[in-house]
């Protein structure tokens, strides 16, 4: 098995194309088919299936080409090595967060790591916790921003972001910024909020055990969009932060009021895995969020507070 047998698979997974791998690679196809059929038959499987769409990885090749990514990134990482720390980094870095999180940090996080290092490559990775959290251990992401779940011995995490929530109604909903509404005070209102079991649900539900209050909950939904457009159309109020509906907000389609006695809050943590080399480009992007994150919360873009390191 040989380095530029992986560079091939790699790129023909990326690609979905023989020919079009060739071409990044500046390698004939002949020869780059060749280079694959060799590496299949000292494995003994079959890393692609090919078919009109292209070239679409077998799921031994899928396991494959995961550990090739591994190697790749160990081999950039020692190359690196010798690079002074102010130096530009080549390389790849994947970044996973949730989609409330990336809609508002994407954008000023890529231009703060392409800044300083304009030859290194991105991939944002915007899902739920439990899919970052899956990929975080198989190895295909290398940072995760997650709300804050069980500790465990396989992840290395450190507080990012106290996220406040507010009650988020429609624009008849005389709710005020500077009027903070008792929590007690929900039982009284339709309120609609994503389902038993996700994070924020708990986190409220939380708050309402604690202040003996039963909540009316007519309609669940998980996805703040759906949420949003059932506000918008008079079916309830619900519970977010500000980010996801700023939008909405300055356009006067939604308004909000700050919760207390208690205010619901929850906390946001930067993950790596543990045991597990962190490359240099990635431990550049963990210090790219932490700053991006601390000035979107001091220009107030972020409805939050930045927790110190102890």
């Amino acid at each position: 098995m040989e380095i530029s047998q992986l560079r091939t698979i790699l790129n023909v997974s990326e690609l979905g194309s023989l020919t079009k791998a060739a071409e990044r690679m500046r390698i004939a196809q002949p020869a780059l088919s060749r280079q694959l059929r060799l590496l299949e038959d000292e494995l003994g499987i079959r890393l692609f299936d090919r078919h009109g769409r292209g070239m679409v990885p077998t799921e031994a090749g899928h396991d494959v080409i995961r550990h090739a990514q591994k190697v790749m990134a160990e081999l950039e990482e020692i190359r690196t090595v010798a690079i002074d720390d102010d130096a530009p980094l080549t390389g790849h870095v994947a970044i996973g967060m949730p989609p409330t999180v990336s809609d508002l940090i994407a954008v000023p996080l890529v231009q703060a790591i392409t800044h300083q290092h304009p030859a290194a490559t991105i991939r944002i990775v915007s899902a739920y916790s439990g899919f970052l959290l899956d990929w975080l251990h198989r190895g295909d992401i290398d940072v995760a921003i997650l709300f804050e779940t069980r500790p465990s011995r396989a992840l290395i995490s450190q507080p990012l972001l106290e996220e406040t929530l507010y009650l988020i109604g429609p624009p008849d909903a005389d709710l005020r910024p500077d009027t903070p509404v008792p929590f007690k005070t929900l039982a009284n209102r339709r309120l609609l909020l994503p389902s038993t079991g996700n994070g924020l649900r708990t986190i409220i539900e939380t708050c309402a055990r604690d202040t003996g209050s039963i909540l009316d909950v007519p309609v669940e939904a998980d996805s703040y969009a759906t949420l949003k457009d059932l506000v918008r159309n008079g079916y309830g109020m619900t519970i977010l932060p500000l980010a996801p509906i700023h939008a909405e907000v300055t356009l006067g389609q939604l308004t909000y009021a700050p919760i207390c006695d208690p205010a619901p809050k929850r906390q946001l943590m930067l993950t790596t895995a543990a045991g597990r080399l962190v490359p240099k480009l990635a431990r550049f992007a963990v210090r790219a969020i932490e700053d991006t994150a601390e000035r979107l919360v001091t220009q107030g873009l972020w409805s939050g507070g930045i927790v110190q390191k102890s």
